[in-house]
């Protein structure tokens, strides 16, 4: 059987060309400069400029909603997003397309609309007496059919497969439903104008009202006082509240309204429990995590790139677009602001067996960590973040990448000395690094070159290597620093080890570790055929077109992951840095020791073999 009529978009197969839909109504607008008043076709400008406000006040919304800092308390639906919901309700504003075509269409078919008053207040009082006349009664009625049989089956069914509601949850849904919505909400202005009360102002408060409250109905976040409604009772029934749509929506047996609630209580369809929920949702409940990923910004592009910016934007690897640009200065002031002001912060969360894990943002940018004066205010946040972690009765912080940087804090050691008392494990996640760096390494394998040997993740990396009987050329300049880490190795051990202080060394070993910035120029001591394998950041630029790269060390998070629906910086959908994993095994493992400082080269295999066994797999 196909397709059921009106249930699937014209246009859902053209992707982001959709968007030229609106190329002859912009096209038109600019040919006749339609932002001058005195223009004939002022109207569009007006319309276009509605359909923009539009879509920014689902957009708006949506942040607020993602802003787990703000609102995690009163989450409705505790659950995340997932991917597979934001790629459901990617294309949540097709309705919007659909409504300016009908829109414009009915003011060629219509001139008169095209010449309406900027304002007449008597136009807002006949739109609210027909919103409450014909609007709601008839929206119920057509919402309950909706729920009903064949009608749900083939129609409404698609916007209910949202398991977590969201503001362009409020978007996603089928053309007839979008048809039908439209010309209910077309009855008050209609009706205003006919009665000729009707003006351009109207359409703009009437239209914008109804999307603020059609997309604060699915933001999932409590947002009235409960207060209020004891006070004055009778507002129950006049205005719902987010708790009240998400009973509609999870339930789907109660709460059919628009707005109002008067109708399901006429109707027989009001849940009695709506107020009581509303109450408990408006108080709020801490929900502690039992592991924490405490991440940094890297830099102000990047910084755009999370979930209360634009959900679609941070579901995908970050890579710089051209959409980024004009919200630079933006996110450039907002840097300022959270280095001013901010603390640690929540970005984002996800359930692994039924454990919350979250990833917090000390506010603080990459470069900030190159700052001589700035590190101890970094140190700061983050021991903040420790002890906040270790009151709240969290049990692991994994630090990533620059936290744990060792000439900040030595890998973690500074916030362990200082409070030997902590309950809360810290993480530096670095023996997994290692351990995925070296699990790429093919078999067979006899000899590497290694930059960056010398710091701490090059001299776990080497140390086991030698262990192997690999011979390790290590590129530093530092003698001492050298001799340092060769003495650790077992005596029968050590000629594996090299000192190397040129890259010409290297121009016959195709297995190359890169723990430090190369340059095009030193890339090219490289033989063809050489595999670069990684853990310096940012990676190094792949420069060699007879060579391969690899990519940061990451992991894939186990399948029974819920609620995933962001990507960590540039890495794919469900795979996490290795430090991030390492913690997640610190976890899962109950282990009770901090790894913080040096790494534990014998436990090298120990974690790799408890990542394999909770089912985190190599990216």
């Amino acid at each position: 059987m196909g397709a059921a009529f009106l249930a699937s978009w014209p246009w859902e197969n053209l992707g982001m060309f959709k968007y030229a839909l609106y190329g002859p109504l912009v096209g038109r607008a600019v040919a006749s400069r339609a932002w001058e008043r005195g223009s004939a076709d002022h109207w569009l400008f007006l319309l276009l400029a509605l359909f923009a406000l539009r879509a920014l006040t689902y957009q708006l919304w949506s942040s607020y909603s993602n802003m787990l800092f703000l609102t995690r308390r009163r989450r409705i639906v505790r659950d995340g997003v997932d991917f597979e919901q934001i790629d459901k309700e990617w294309d949540w504003d097709n309705f919007l397309i659909l409504h300016i075509l009908i829109a414009s269409a009915a003011f060629y078919a219509v001139p008169s609309l095209r010449r309406l008053p900027g304002w007449e207040a008597r136009g807002l009082i006949v739109a609210a007496i027909l919103h409450v006349a014909l609007t709601e009664p008839l929206y119920y009625l057509a919402h309950r059919a909706f729920h009903r049989g064949r009608l749900f089956a083939r129609y409404h069914a698609l916007h209910h497969s949202s398991r977590v509601p969201t503001p362009f949850t409020a978007g996603f849904a089928t053309p007839l439903e979008h048809l039908v919505l439209g010309a209910l909400a077309a009855l008050p202005l209609a009706g205003a104008c006919a009665a000729g009360a009707g003006s351009a102002g109207l359409a703009f408060v009437y239209v914008l009202g109804f999307d603020f409250l059609r997309a604060m109905g699915s933001c999932n976040v409590e947002l009235f006082p409960a207060g209020i409604f004891r006070a004055a009772p009778l507002l129950r029934y006049l205005l719902y509240t987010p708790t009240y749509h998400t009973i509609h929506h999870t339930g789907k047996r109660s709460n059919f309204c628009l707005f109002m609630p008067l109708f399901d209580r006429l109707g027989g369809t009001l849940n009695a429990a709506s107020w009581e929920l509303q109450e408990k949702n408006r108080a709020g409940m801490d929900e502690v995590p039992d592991f924490v990923f405490l991440a940094h910004v890297v830099d102000v592009m990047q910084s755009m790139h999370v979930p209360f910016v634009m959900r679609s934007f941070a579901s995908t690897p970050f890579a710089v677009r051209a959409f980024l640009l004009p919200c630079w200065p933006i996110s450039l002031l907002f840097m300022f602001m959270v280095w001013a002001w901010s603390k640690t912060f929540v970005i984002c969360y996800y359930h692994l067996r039924g454990k919350l894990h979250q990833t917090w943002a000390v506010p603080r940018y990459g470069f900030h960590y190159f700052l001589p004066f700035a590190k101890d205010g970094i140190n700061d946040q983050i021991e903040l973040a420790i002890l906040r972690a270790d009151k709240m009765g969290i049990k692991v912080v994994s630090l990533a990448a620059l936290n744990k940087n060792e000439a900040l804090n030595g890998g973690g050691t500074l916030f362990v000395n200082k409070h030997p008392d902590l309950r809360v494990r810290v993480v530096h996640g670095n023996t997994l690094t290692a351990a995925v760096i070296l699990n790429e390494i093919p078999k067979g394998t006899t000899e590497v070159f290694m930059t960056g040997a010398t710091s701490k993740l090059g001299r776990a990396i080497a140390l086991y290597l030698c262990q192997k009987k690999i011979r390790v050329m290590m590129m530093t300049l530092s003698t001492e620093r050298f001799q340092k880490i060769q003495k650790e190795a077992a005596p029968e051990h050590q000629q594996y080890l090299v000192q190397v202080t040129k890259f010409r060394s290297a121009t016959q070993c195709k297995t190359w570790i890169v723990g430090k910035w190369l340059s095009p120029r030193e890339q090219r001591w490289a033989p063809p055929g050489t595999h670069f394998h990684q853990f310096v950041v940012p990676p190094i630029m792949e420069f060699r077109r007879d060579c391969t790269y690899g990519k940061l060390a990451a992991m894939r998070l186990p399948k029974d992951a819920r609620g995933l629906g962001s990507c960590e910086f540039s890495l794919e959908r469900g795979v996490v840095h290795a430090c991030h994993a390492g913690g997640v095994v610190h976890f899962l493992e109950g282990y009770t020791h901090h790894e913080v400082g040096a790494i534990d080269v014998d436990r090298i295999d120990v974690v790799w073999e408890a990542a394999l066994k909770h089912g985190i797999r190599p990216a």
